[in-house]
């Protein structure tokens, strides 16, 4: 072969691996990265950190749903965002079941999409949002600044058939809990502070009336009993009237560690948290957070990271909703 071919044929080689480089990285799915809108929609986080300001000072318990929301969204297979869809003739939505009794304050996610739509059109994915208010909505109520990665996408169906098998239960036992966690990634120390949200909100009648009917259960705080009773003085109470006790009576609205104190005084409203301070492989953890506030939101903090990353949909997976309650259409 002559020179003039040689360097024909090489230079050809070149062209063709720098045009297949050029086509890979233009396709390639960078996953879930920090600050992933810096380019399409650089305000998008302080938009959501702004409104959920706005949504919390008007409306307090807006933060606790916040947190319920990512527990309830991302533990369920993916992170997808597929708790906010609305039922359809053919598929019952995750936020109807019973499951996720309960679960409220929907509409008022749909207003902080709204504000980031009107800066940005069609750019951030409602499970971004879902993630991102969950963060700031944990701020909010004096918990930890966790830096949270996004790039996430929308799925287009609910995923109701799956909350049993992939939902933790606070009836369940804590094998069973600490299994589903750890299915995600999440370790004992870790499931014992996600569970520390639980210094926060409240807890419904209906959720702890087996607690208290036919008979107390034993293992109960009797100081505290009195006042489940006051609070859920049914042992069958109407869904309608929305009775329920406060998870923690010394600061309700803080989210700390008192918790752990609570539960290790067997004032834990659910099995779970009874299950939580006497069981070996996670009494330890919840001693030492009881004594520590900051490796309580250390451990919290790595954990929800875990929680935000679990199998999300990124890349040109997924879809990215006009309207979190309802996927858009397709042909």
């Amino acid at each position: 072969m002559g020179s003039k071919a040689l360097f024909f044929v090489v230079v050809l080689s070149f062209s063709v691996v720098c045009l297949k480089s050029a086509f890979a990285d233009e396709n390639e799915d960078p996953g879930l990265v920090m600050n992933f809108y810096k380019d399409t929609c650089p305000q998008a986080e302080d938009i959501i950190r702004e409104q959920v300001k706005l949504l919390y000072k008007r409306h307090k318990n807006t933060a606790f749903s916040w947190l319920r929301n990512i527990f309830h969204d991302c533990a369920v297979e993916s992170c997808d965002a597929s708790l906010l869809l609305d039922s359809t003739r053919r598929s019952l939505s995750e936020k109807e079941t019973d499951r996720s009794f309960g679960l409220r304050n929907f509409r008022y996610l749909d207003e902080i999409k709204a504000a980031v739509e009107r800066e940005c059109p069609d750019v951030v994915s409602c499970s971004d949002i879902l993630v991102l208010s969950a963060r700031e909505g944990v701020v909010s109520l004096g918990g930890p600044y966790i830096p949270l990665k996004t790039g996430r996408r929308d799925g287009r169906k609910s995923r109701a058939d799956l909350l049993e098998q992939y939902l933790p239960d606070h009836n369940e036992s804590i094998s069973v809990v600490l299994d589903k966690f750890g299915a995600m990634g999440i370790d004992t120390p870790g499931v014992v502070a996600l569970l520390g949200s639980h210094s926060v909100g409240r807890t419904h009648c209906v959720k702890l009336v087996h607690r208290l009917y036919p008979e107390v259960d034993p293992v109960l705080n009797p100081n505290h009993v009195e006042h489940m009773l006051h609070k859920c003085p049914d042992a069958i109470p109407d869904p309608r009237a929305v009775q329920y006790v406060r998870n923690d009576r010394g600061t309700p609205m803080i989210f700390d560690n008192n918790y752990y104190r609570n539960i290790l005084d067997n004032k834990g409203l659910l099995i779970v948290d009874h299950q939580l301070a006497t069981d070996k492989r996670t009494k330890p953890y919840v001693k030492k957070m009881a004594k520590d506030n900051d490796y309580f939101f250390k451990e919290f903090a790595r954990a929800l990271t875990i929680l935000s990353e679990n199998n999300p949909l990124t890349g040109t997976k997924g879809e990215i909703r006009k309207q979190c309650n309802v996927a858009n259409k397709h042909n």
